[in-house]
């Protein structure tokens, strides 16, 4: 049964958050955990449907999953895998799950997948993936499923055709067990990409990067288990800081790690949003004076990434004067501007990758869709700045990457219940 989310709003809100585990750390590690016959334990996971999700396909290819909740503890024991072929209907879940080819590849040196579910943001074509694989010397055939065989399986130069998260993190799932020298040129380097390489070294992979986007890997026989602690998710981070501005509250946004978020702090300051930094504490203070209108604008990291952009769309409405939004990456982003223009926001698109958002304007409450993780967080932000009574439907999209959003909220005076749907 399908739940919503019912918003009453128009208030601030006051006290302190914390942060959760980084999903997108959470997911390759999940899949990197295969790699070895020891166990691995991951800490600071977050408790979140994708990350239920991995662990039923983890588990499904005879990997031994124990989860402690109160600790946010995730221990993986992957000695016996069963199954090369991850269980298709859950895959379809979440793009996500693509990452097990790589450490499929590594581990077993076949797979066959279906074609990755998730956000319907966009064309995200598997071909960047693809493309390293054969780089590595890796078959492809493609029919209903993607059989993969890696029975060639060997270093090479790779030279990534887009620097996809995904892809880069897959083909390093692949190379560190693959024979020879890997050297991955125009990779991406994101937090969790740089973490995922942390972890991957603490299991014996010989693994190292520069800040030049160049990944170099020499294979090694084989990977042992170890321990890790996930890093606080930057989206995460960022949301509630644009959340709390918003809303013109008090909060402390706590758990946080300053040295991935500069282009974050710079957006706030750019926009006037009042904040302090102490420790591993961001604290973001009511303002004393209106907000301002700004280029909210997605890049490669360090800049901004494409999933930082939403949660700064509500900022822009209530900030003086016009914002311009670009999101060059995915050209079904912008779609959750059509639920804010329902509530009353002064936002046009101007094609599949601008929009233009004017302010302030009043907000006011009504039915809306979450159309995506990123989104629906959106509109949880905008129903708690609007003016009454906002449902918004399809919140399992939330529930995705965002752990108990609602009970997290209400302890910060959020008027926020979660109702199942009669449909």
């Amino acid at each position: 049964m399908d739940e919503h989310f019912i918003i009453r709003g128009g208030k601030p809100l006051n006290g302190s958050i914390e942060i959760r585990g980084s999903k997108n750390a959470a997911l390759p590690f999940i899949a990197a955990c295969l790699l070895t016959d020891e166990p691995c334990t991951l800490e600071n996971v977050p408790a979140i449907s994708d990350v239920k999700t991995m662990q039923d396909i983890a588990a499904g290819l005879g990997a031994d999953i124990s989860w402690n909740a109160s600790k946010h503890h995730l221990t993986i024991a992957a000695k016996h895998l069963t199954g090369y072929a991850p269980d298709e209907t859950l895959s379809r879940k979440l793009r996500g799950s693509i990452l097990f080819a790589g450490a499929l590849l590594g581990r077993l040196r076949k797979t066959a997948l279906p074609y990755p579910g998730g956000d319907a943001i966009g064309a995200r074509p598997v071909g960047a993936h693809l493309a390293a694989f054969e780089a590595l010397g890796v078959k492809i055939s493609e029919e209903r499923v993607i059989e993969l065989d890696g029975r060639e399986l060997k270093g090479n130069n790779v030279l990534m055709a887009e620097p996809s998260v995904t892809a880069t993190e897959n083909i390093i799932l692949a190379a560190v067990l693959a024979p020879g020298r890997t050297v991955i040129s125009l990779g991406a380097l994101e937090p969790h990409v740089q973490e995922l390489i942390l972890f991957l070294q603490k299991m014996g992979a010989d693994i190292r990067w520069s800040h030049i986007a160049r990944i170099e890997i020499a294979g090694v026989p084989r990977l042992h288990g170890a321990t890790h602690r996930i890093n606080p998710d930057e989206l995460e981070i960022s949301g509630f800081a644009a959340l709390a501005g918003a809303t013109r509250s008090e909060m402390a946004i706590r758990g946080i790690r300053r040295d991935y978020l500069d282009a974050v702090l710079l957006q706030l300051a750019k926009m006037g949003v009042q904040f302090t930094l102490a420790d591993d504490e961001m604290r973001i203070h009511k303002p004393s004076a209106g907000y301002k209108g700004f280029r909210i604008q997605s890049g490669l990291y360090p800049k901004l990434g494409s999933d930082h952009l939403p949660p700064f769309a509500v900022l822009a409405t209530q900030a003086e004067g016009t914002s311009l939004i670009h999101d060059w990456m995915y050209e079904h982003r912008l779609r959750y501007l059509q639920e804010l223009q329902k509530m009353g926001a002064n936002c046009e698109i101007l094609d599949p990758h601008r929009a233009r958002i004017t302010g302030p304007t009043v907000l006011f409450g009504c039915p809306i869709d979450s159309l995506d993780i990123r989104s629906g967080m959106t509109l949880v932000i905008a129903a708690l700045v609007a003016d009454g009574e906002s449902t918004i439907a399809h919140i399992n999209h939330i529930d995705r990457g965002y752990e108990n959003i609602d009970g997290r909220l209400r302890a910060l005076g959020a008027d926020i219940e979660r109702v199942k749907s009669n449909e």
